[in-house]
C-alpha cells in the first residue's frame, strides 16, 4: 500500500532528519558503555533483532512488492547500511579512537553524492556542496578533538570507518530506489532489517565456532549461560540495548527514510555532519565532559558548511 498520498512537507522531512540526527549522535556512548561486556558483533546482532521485534509491533502487516526483483533492493539495504556499516563503526572503536571514527564516518554525505551521481545521474557534486563538505568536514575535525593533541592514525580501525562510509553511500542509493515503490515505511524497514539480519548469520557462526575468534572483541560470540546471565541482568546494559535497537534503529531509520523520500537522500544525508556536533553537546550535558574553545569553533564551523552545502547553483536561463 503506497504511502505516497500522505505527501509530508519538507519541514517534517527536516524535524525527521534531525530527530534522527540527534538520536544517532548519541549512539556512540551507548555502544563505548556496552563494549565493555559485548563484541561488536554482539551488540550489532541484539540491536537489530529488538528492532525487527519492534518494527513488527507497530506495523503488523505484511509487505507485497509487485516485483520480486525488488527483493535484491531490500537485501542489498540490509547487507550495505545495516550489517557492513554498523559493523564495521562498532570494530572501528576497537581499533581506533572515537573521534578518528566519528571524523571519517561524517564523510558519508560526500559519498552519498557520488552514488547518486555516478548511478541515479543526478548532479549534486557541485562546487558549492564540495566547498560546504570541505567546511564542515574541518568543524567535524574540529569538534571530535575538542582540545585533543591530535589525529592519530590507526590503519586497521581508520580504514574500517572509511569502508563505512562508503557502505552507507551505498545504503543510501538503495533506500532511494526503496522509496520510489512506494510501500508503507515502517514495513520496508523492516524487510531491510530481515535481510540484514539473515546477512548476520554467517557472522554470528563464524564469531561462535571460529576458535582463532573467541577471544576477539570484535567477533566473537558467546553462548555460556552464566556470561550471558550476568552480562544480561545488568539494567545499564538492557537501557542501552532498548534505546540501541528501538529509538536508533527501528523508529530512526524509518524516520531517515522518509526524511530521505522527503527531502532528497543527498540533502538529507548532509545532515550527518552534526552528528559529531551532538554527541559532543550529549557528552558535556550527561558525562560532564568539557566543551573546548576548540570544540565551539568545530560546531560553528560544522553548521557553515552544512547552509553552504544546500546552495543550490542558479539555473541558467
Amino acid at each position: 500500500m503506497s504511502e505516497n498520498h500522505l505527501s509530508p512537507r519538507p519541514v517534517t522531512g527536516f524535524m525527521l532528519a534531525a530527530f534522527t540526527i540527534f538520536i544517532w549522535g548519541v549512539t556512540f556512548v551507548c555502544t563505548k558503555s556496552l563494549l565493555n561486556d559485548f563484541s561488536a558483533l554482539e551488540i550489532l546482532v541484539v540491536r537489530f533483532v529488538l528492532a525487527y521485534v519492534s518494527l513488527w509491533i507497530l506495523c503488523p502487516h505484511a509487505l507485497h512488492l509487485a516485483r520480486k526483483r525488488d527483493e535484491l533492493l531490500f537485501f542489498a539495504a540490509g547487507l550495505c547500511g545495516v550489517t557492513v556499516y554498523q559493523f564495521l563503526e562498532n570494530a572501528a572503536i576497537l581499533f581506533t579512537s572515537a573521534s578518528n571514527v566519528s571524523i571519517i564516518v561524517a564523510i558519508c554525505p560526500i559519498f552519498t553524492a557520488l552514488t547518486a551521481q555516478i548511478f541515479l545521474h543526478e548532479k549534486h557534486i557541485t562546487p558549492f556542496f564540495v566547498t560546504g563538505f570541505l567546511i564542515a568536514i574541518t568543524g567535524v575535525a574540529l569538534v571530535s578533538f575538542n582540545g585533543a593533541a591530535a589525529f592519530h592514525f590507526s590503519p586497521k580501525g581508520d580504514l574500517m570507518a572509511l569502508a563505512a562510509a562508503v557502505s552507507w553511500g551505498f545504503y543510501s542509493l538503495f533506500v532511494s530506489k526503496i522509496n520510489a515503490l512506494g510501500c508503507r515505511n515502517l514495513a520496508a524497514t523492516r524487510r531491510i532489517f530481515f535481510y540484514a539480519l539473515l546477512c548476520m548469520i554467517p557472522l554470528v557462526l563464524f564469531g561462535a565456532l571460529s576458535p582463532e575468534v573467541r577471544e576477539n572483541q570484535s567477533f566473537c560470540v558467546i553462548f555460556d549461560a552464566a556470561v550471558n546471565a550476568e552480562r544480561f541482568a545488568r539494567p545499564i546494559n538492557w537501557l542501552n540495548l532498548l534505546f540501541l535497537g528501538v529509538a536508533a534503529s527501528a523508529l530512526c531509520f524509518a524516520a531517515w527514510n522518509v526524511a530521505c523520500r522527503v527531502l532528497g537522500t543527498v540533502r538529507a544525508t548532509v545532515g550527518i555532519y552534526l552528528i559529531p556536533v551532538v554527541t559532543i553537546i550529549f557528552a558535556y550535558f550527561v558525562l560532564g565532559e568539557k566543551i573546548t574553545l576548540m570544540g565551539t569553533f568545530g560546531a560553528v564551523f560544522t553548521i557553515c558548511g552544512l547552509f553552504v552545502s544546500g546552495i543550490e547553483r542558479k539555473k541558467r536561463s
